[in-house]
């Protein structure tokens, strides 16, 4: 028997094992690659997915192009209030907009350190002390697809700049300084490092001695106990980070059942939040259960929880996947010494316009 609904998530046993063995035979879910998922156009998605697994930034997007059911009409009130409450920093509020809430956060994640401390010693606890690691040792910055821009960004949030919530830009002076950082780090940093996502990083740190210390980096419960993470280096007292996680919504296309609803309810309820999703290597939302000390692998959740409570929300307007493309793009190429620091912040500061525009010519 087909199962009556669609869903699409992403290629990695934290995105899609727990959701696949849930699912029995009320949901057929597919999987998209990591770059997919921060990337691919969420109203094709939603064109031919009943249950998308999404990252907030693409909420713009998918409100121009009206791709979304808006959960307030599936789901009361007092039941998304109670979701809220229960979520990890801003996770639930992320999928919020235009008063409305469009997703559930179904995953929560941050960036936070990561370190072989058998190779690095104790983990950085400082933007200058990661610097002098990086002196004496292989440390790299996340800087492929999108990262090289969220890296930027995150360095801007702990010198107490956050980047514009409505452009994704920084004050120059802040810019500057990120990019100057940045620069004393990569210029030591593995080459193999630089084309690597966040699960390339973490495979090459847990499986070989090449890499001793990544400053930001999406954390991922699976690789606990292996890799030490703890949370993100601070600057200016913050400790810097740019949420990530994941959130399930209701396509548009999707007519959904009493029986689709309890099930989305249950992905949400502590039994599956504390118990079955931990279990079949998931990294949940529930506050709850990063609080647990029976669910804290190598006390990653213990030791990375005040990032995520931190965490800096990214724009969320149409357009801004291509910004963050395209701002990482530049950043590299400051970084590569094809770019002055300056003239990169200029051409940054010209991509917010360029991909709302883009965007409009292919809505």
């Amino acid at each position: 028997m087909t199962p009556p609904f669609r869903g699409i998530t992403w290629d990695h046993p934290r995105g899609r094992d727990a959701l696949v063995a849930a699912a029995g035979e009320l949901v057929e879910w597919d999987v998209q690659p990591l770059e997919g998922f921060e990337a691919h156009p969420v109203d094709d998605l939603c064109a031919r997915y009943d249950l998308v697994v999404l990252d907030h930034p693409h909420l713009g997007e998918a409100l121009a192009t009206e791709a979304l059911t808006p959960l307030d009409d599936l789901f009361p009130a007092a039941e998304l209030r109670a979701w809220a409450a229960a979520s990890i920093g801003p996770t639930m509020r992320s999928y919020a907009l235009g008063g409305r809430q469009w997703a559930l956060p179904l995953d929560a994640a941050t960036q936070v350190a990561a370190t072989r401390t058998d190779l690095a010693g104790d983990a950085p606890d400082t933007w200058d002390e990661v610097v002098r690691l990086a002196d004496r040792g292989p440390v790299a910055l996340s800087l492929a697809g999108p990262h090289a821009y969220l890296t930027f960004a995150s360095i801007a949030v702990a010198l107490g700049a956050p980047p514009d919530d409505s452009t994704g830009l920084v004050p120059t002076a802040t810019g500057l300084a990120a990019l100057e950082l940045m620069a004393a780090i990569d210029a030591h940093a593995p080459a193999e490092t630089r084309a690597l996502n966040p699960i390339g990083l973490l495979e090459l740190m847990a499986a070989t001695d090449r890499l001793w210390h990544v400053p930001l980096v999406y954390g991922y419960v699976t690789y606990a106990g292996r890799v030490a993470f703890t949370d993100a280096p601070a600057a200016a007292g913050r400790r810097g980070s740019t949420l990530g996680g994941t959130g399930i919504a209701v396509s548009a296309r999707c007519r959904p059942t009493p029986e689709l609803l309890a099930h989305v309810r249950w992905l949400m309820s502590a039994d599956a939040q504390c118990g079955f999703l931990p279990a079949h290597s998931g990294q949940p939302s529930a506050r709850a259960a990063w609080t647990d000390p029976a669910l804290d692998t190598g006390r990653f959740y213990s030791r990375t929880a005040a990032t995520c409570e931190d965490a800096w929300v990214r724009p969320r307007y149409a357009g801004y996947i291509g910004f963050q493309i395209a701002a990482s793009a530049v950043v590299r190429d400051v970084l590569a010494g094809e770019l002055d620091p300056a003239n990169g912040l200029d051409r940054m500061r010209a991509l917010p316009a360029a991909s709302r525009a883009r965007q409009e010519e292919n809505a």
